[in-house]
């Protein structure tokens, strides 16, 4: 029944996705963000809920009469305030059901994430119960109605000396100081809530806590509109005299209400009370029996083994202890992530069709961010795990154009801190929409004092537009890593061939400067591939290098010469000129730096010349994601290579 709950709810959620992706795109997809939305109101709902406090009066009449004064002579702000802090608490509930729900649907409560499940749980009755009392606050005939039925509610609990719906009987029966208490209660509970969302969120690695900016904006104005469009009104002054009958209710809070009359207070308690029971339960119910629960991941040929807990990913099992894996979304909609089973067996689970084909899959690749083990495991990850990835901030410290379209950047800590990184490495920048544009460090390890990035002006591109038009020296910038899983590999002693396009000369460039400073001896030959003679923007370093070592080679090639350029060199494509110039690659490691184009065009003609496919090592600069329409895969799947 329950693995049928899951498919059903699959099949949903992946469809209602794939409409997402096709508006948004993954980035902005908010059902990858349900989480961080839900963080986002409780932060509205906090601004908006000190606001309206600070014009509110704890009183029988003084309650209503400060909160209609609010909403109506200040309309402009106030009005706006209450709506949103209304809207708001509505979106906490709405987000974070949403987020149990795919969580269940995509087997992500049981095991060790009972904990989290557990916490979500309470923090949704947390929410609901703040609610709820929010609105008596208002003290009009909703606030009445409310106050009545959950006074009879509890009273059918035997545990109060006298009915508590007696103080809601007549007029006079309700004094000041009751809304002191509701104040005193609507300010505590929110402050529970907020604690336990901190330790909710503490159990996940590198858990989302904030969503993309331009999804946070859009959220906020489309409810600033809402707001204006449909603002929050209160429904006439408490008559306890009388009793309402015509309401309008919040059903995202209120729709138990209704049932206190129609079912009664017994069937209520046994429906609330029952449903969160079964729903705590869920994460002991229907699971399979996998031995220990535990399972070793080995990355070859780094050796840096963790423990992935059962039920699991891989990628999550990484972070949490120290792994550098690269990744991006975590929902199977980039690819980032994708990497090979060696030995063992993963469930693969669910992810986006075009991001992992049949043909990889019988290759033994998986998406880290989704796969699950279900033995121990060898995967193919060349990270060496030395360095902890961290988030800092660093300064502009020199910027100039070494090409029209290429800007060399130099980054400095602000309190001159390190990134200590391996060469090859890259580090991601963080922009103020949420999103990462990732970029090699093109410096060697021992320059400690700085970073040193190579960035080529992509046309529409909002960070390198940016970085051509409007940073300047001084300006801030937030930075994720060290990332990556390409760097030298420098136990073996084979010669190295380096095939860089384009920018992917930072990344080679950090590789050659660490391998002259370590004194490392085995010939090496750089091919550099471009377009035009300008390309090749610092020609001269490795003319330089050629010229002070006697094991470094370097052979720029030209894939589209013109007569003007009197160019006399290599030409054609810079995989095609290494083919001519080797007959077998048996002994060597291949180095690959550049566009997704370039690395793929490589590596079946290098390995069809002998190169064993572990000793070609690559760096693909993915400007974006192809997302094709979402399928769910068979639930579990082998690989081994």
């Amino acid at each position: 029944m329950i693995k049928l709950m899951h498919r059903i709810g699959q099949s949903i959620f992946l469809r209602i996705e794939r409409v997402l992706n096709g508006i948004f795109g993954p980035e902005l997809n908010p059902f990858y963000h349900l989480g961080a939305i839900a963080y986002l109101m409780f932060w509205i709902v906090a601004g908006s809920g000190f606001y309206v406090y600070a014009f509110y009066d704890t009183g029988v009449e003084a309650a209503f009469n400060s909160v209609e004064r609010l909403t109506r002579e200040q309309w402009y702000l106030g009005g706006i305030m209450r709506s949103l802090h209304r809207y708001a608490s509505d979106g906490i509930l709405l987000a974070g059901i949403l987020h149990m729900l795919r969580n269940f649907a995509f087997d992500r409560y049981r095991n060790f994430r009972w904990f989290s499940w557990f916490t979500g749980v309470a923090l949704l009755w947390l929410v609901y119960i703040a609610g709820i009392n929010g609105y008596w606050l208002v003290w009009d005939r909703l606030a009445q109605f409310l106050a009545v039925a959950s006074a009879e509610w509890l009273d059918f609990l035997p545990i109060f000396s006298a009915p508590l719906a007696r103080n809601f009987l007549e007029l006079g029966s309700v004094n000041d100081r009751f809304f002191s208490l509701l104040s005193l209660i609507h300010i505590g509970v929110p402050l529970g809530t907020f604690g336990l969302i901190w330790i909710h969120t503490q159990r996940v690695p590198q858990a989302k806590t904030s969503p993309p900016k331009p999804l946070a904006i859009g959220l906020i104005l489309s409810m600033i509109v809402l707001s204006l469009i449909h603002p929050a009104l209160s429904q006439g002054h408490s008559d306890l005299n009388s009793v309402p009958f015509v309401l309008n209710l919040d059903w995202f809070y209120l729709w138990t209400f209704p049932l206190l009359y129609s079912w009664g207070a017994a069937k209520v308690w046994a429906l609330s009370g029952g449903f969160t029971i079964l729903v705590l339960l869920l994460p002991f119910l229907g699971g399979a029996k996998r031995g220990k629960g535990e399972y070793e991941i080995t990355p070859v040929p780094s050796g840096h083994a963790v423990i992935a807990r059962q039920g699991e990913t891989i990628l999550e099992a990484a972070l949490r202890q120290g792994l550098n894996l690269p990744y991006v979304c975590r929902d199977g909609a980039c690819g980032i992530c994708k990497g090979k089973i060696l030995k063992g067996t993963v469930d693969y689970g669910v992810y986006q069709k075009g991001v992992l084909t049949n043909i990889e899959k019988e290759e033994g690749k998986a998406l880290f961010c989704c796969a699950k083990p279900l033995s121990d495991l060898e995967i193919e990850s060349h990270d060496v795990g030395r360095f902890p990835i961290k988030t800092m901030r660093f300064r502009v410290q020199k910027m100039g154009r070494a090409a029209p379209d290429v800007m060399l950047l130099e980054l400095r800590s602000e309190r001159n801190e390190q990134m200590n990184f391996i060469a090859g490495q890259y580090i991601a920048v963080l922009l103020e929409d949420g999103t990462k544009r990732s970029y090699s460090i093109a410096n060697a390890p021992h320059e400690t004092d700085h970073l040193q990035l190579h960035i080529r002006l992509v046309k529409g591109g909002k960070f390198t537009s940016h970085v051509f038009n409007g940073m300047k020296e001084g300006d801030e910038l937030q930075v994720e890593g060290p990332l990556g899983s390409f760097f030298l590999h420098e136990e073996s002693h084979k010669p190295i061939i380096f095939m860089s396009g384009g920018c992917g000369f930072g990344s080679i460039k950090s590789m050659m400067e660490h391998a002259f400073k370590v004194g490392l001896n085995r010939p090496m030959t750089l091919y550099w591939g471009a377009r035009t003679p300008e390309d090749f923007y610092l020609s001269d370093l490795p003319e330089k290098w050629q010229r002070e070592h006697d094991n470094f080679k370097f052979i720029p090639v030209l894939s589209e010469p013109k007569p003007e350029h009197h160019w006399q060199g290599r030409t054609g494509l810079v995989h095609e000129a290494i083919l001519q110039d080797y007959q077998q690659l048996n002994d060597y490691q291949v180095y690959a730096c550049g566009s997704p184009e370039m690395v793929e065009a490589g590596r079946a003609p290098f390995i069809a010349k002998g190169l064993p496919e572990d000793q070609y090592f690559a760096d693909k600069f993915l400007v974006a994601c192809h997302i094709d329409p979402i399928v769910k895969v068979p639930e579990s799947s082998g690989g081994d290579a």
